[in-house]
């Protein structure tokens, strides 16, 4: 059982800290790569369990929650290791049970707690990892996009029908004070990209401590 265990069980050595440019865009890909990856195991998660609790009355229902659990285990341990990455800290001990084959392996698979908690996480996951994508994405490249917004506004449409945020809250149509108040927007959004990144991926690396390792910390 310990060797079966060994074999699931995510690595725990120890990494270094990164340096803070490379922590940055180390946190930065984190959270871009949640989206794609909690889709996909959203969708497979929920799928699943929707199909085999609703086929539960004809047995057909165990196979298909068990493979689920199973898939739900592969997909929770690429997090566990994808958290150990990014947060270069090894997750506390998490030491599933060995399910077997057969029916009585079936039986264990649908049984075992940690494995629906794997499940849990990736179903409550998800939603966190569309809004940290949201913001993560929108604070780097919106910042980008309006620290050169002196290189591209003049493809914007002008007219009385078309007035910026500047023109709205200043009250003037200058073009320089609207160069001005956007280019200041994307100087604050890449001056705080940091900190709102790094609490964006504490956010995300708590939930998965507190649903896929056994203790929280």
């Amino acid at each position: 059982m310990t060797e079966t265990a060994s074999l699931h069980s995510v690595p725990q050595a120890p990494t270094a800290p990164e340096p803070g440019a490379r922590r940055f865009r180390s946190e930065l890909r984190y959270l871009l790569s949640g989206l794609p990856l909690g889709l996909a195991a959203f969708t497979v998660t929920v799928t699943g369990a929707v199909l085999g609790v609703s086929t539960l009355v004809i047995w057909a229902g165990l196979p298909i929650l068990a493979g689920t659990l199973r898939a739900a285990r592969a997909l929770a341990n690429l997090e566990r290791r994808r958290v150990t990455a990014v947060t270069g800290r090894p997750l506390p001990p998490h030491r599933p049970r060995p399910s077997g084959t057969g029916w009585a392996g079936t039986l264990r698979a649908v049984r075992d707690p940690r494995s629906w908690r794997d499940l849990v996480h990736l179903v409550v996951a998800f939603p966190l990892q569309v809004l940290t994508f949201s913001v993560a994405l929108t604070w780097t490249l919106g910042g980008i996009g309006e620290l050169l917004y002196a290189t591209w506004s003049w493809s914007l449409p002008r007219g009385q029908d078309n007035q910026g945020l500047a023109e709205l809250i200043f009250d003037t149509s200058s073009r320089a004070v609207d160069i001005g108040f956007n280019t200041a927007i994307g100087v604050f959004l890449l001056a705080t990209a940091v900190p709102v990144v790094r609490s964006l991926a504490a956010l995300q690396t708590r939930l998965a401590t507190a649903l896929l390792t056994d203790r929280a910390v």
